[in-house]
């Protein structure tokens, strides 16, 4: 399958309905797949939390943890169905959220970082 990309959500988002995801990653960091790949066009996947406010995000140390695994899951899929680890993005404006941290999201292979 060709996908185009990522799409990341947070756990307070309508349209996560049970199905609306294809992994869903903890905040421990934690990996939890779905049977089968709901989007032929993205993969999709959830991070437990909610990044609307920031009242609402979770810790820096849980969120790391998360944050490393998400970096991970992207950098193996990406590998597994030739695509670039870079083309992540959320699912609207309101998700994942205002206050989502993507500079804590190491996605860039070359680095050597995972």
């Amino acid at each position: 399958m060709d996908y185009k990309g990522f799409i990341l959500h947070h756990s307070r988002c309508s349209s996560i309905n049970g199905k609306g995801f294809d992994f869903w990653i903890a905040k421990e960091g934690g990996i939890y797949a779905a049977p089968l790949l709901t989007d032929p066009e993205y993969i999709h996947i959830c991070l437990e939390g909610d990044y609307s406010s920031p009242d609402t995000v979770p810790e820096p140390a849980g969120r790391g943890q998360q944050l490393f695994a998400a970096g991970k899951l992207i950098l193996e899929l990406a590998a597994r169905y030739r695509i670039s680890p870079l083309l992540v993005e959320g699912h609207d404006d309101s998700c994942p959220g205002a206050y989502f941290p993507w500079k804590e999201l190491v996605i860039y292979p070359a680095d050597g970082y995972h």
